[in-house]
């Protein structure tokens, strides 16, 4: 036989409505209310569809949140307040406390770890977006600074005792308890621009070295090579 299939999503908005009765007592006259569910706090709410969907937008696809109440405002036909997509952001950050402690002490016994610092803009002032990654963890941190004070405050570098892998920043290399290793990418930058400005045979052929290298070893991470 043959089968063709087709995967789909439905957007569908589902309102819920709960009712607490309310009764009077007919001896006393005082009033008695049912309690409601827990997920029931205020006169109106949105459900946690909304919220995975928020917290994606404006975390994960990192989309502005003027974008994000757009987007929400189509589905809904409601308008979310940034104060709430921002309470979002909070209760996940705070729901995520014990696993970052948890991937920041994994991450520490990793033999190599990858670090960077990219900029970004925070309330119309630069900040700087830090990323330590090894294995399957990649953690960021947001702080005013670049350099060694964000590092130090952050306080995964200053703790690591393996190699760390970056684009031979001098912030990096001040850490001397540490072993360094140096970004491929970056390294194939500084030989293609030798080779462009100088025209030298060994910059070349270590540009053509590590291209090599970095071919076999995917090869042999993928099981394509033999141990010989």
């Amino acid at each position: 036989h043959e089968r063709r299939t087709q995967i789909d999503i439905v957007f569908e908005k589902v309102v819920s409505h709960v009712d607490a009765e309310i009764k009077s007592c007919p001896h006393c006259g005082s009033e008695t209310r049912a309690p409601f569910p827990e997920a029931f706090s205020g006169p109106l709410q949105y459900g946690s569809g909304i919220k995975a969907y928020a917290l994606n937008l404006a975390v994960a696809q990192m989309i502005s949140l003027k974008r994000v109440q757009h987007s929400i405002q189509t589905l809904i036909g409601q308008v979310i307040s940034e104060a709430t997509i921002l309470k979002y952001v909070l209760q996940l950050h705070l729901a995520l406390e014990r696993w970052e402690r948890l991937a920041i002490e994994r991450i520490l016994t990793q033999p190599a770890m990858h670090v960077d610092e990219t900029s970004i803009r925070v309330d119309k002032r630069n900040h700087w977006i830090h990323v330590c990654s090894a294995g399957d963890i990649t953690l960021k941190f947001v702080h005013e600074k670049r350099g060694l004070e964000a590092m130090s405050a952050i306080g995964i570098i200053p703790r690591y005792g393996g190699v760390i892998v970056h684009d031979c920043w001098a912030s990096y290399l001040s850490y001397a308890h540490c072993r360094h290793g140096l970004c491929g990418a970056h390294l194939l930058r500084e030989l293609t621009f030798i080779v462009e400005a100088n025209g030298y045979a060994w910059a070349k052929n270590m540009k053509r070295l590590l291209q090599h290298t970095c071919a076999r070893v995917s090869k042999r991470k993928r099981k394509r090579l033999t141990p010989r």
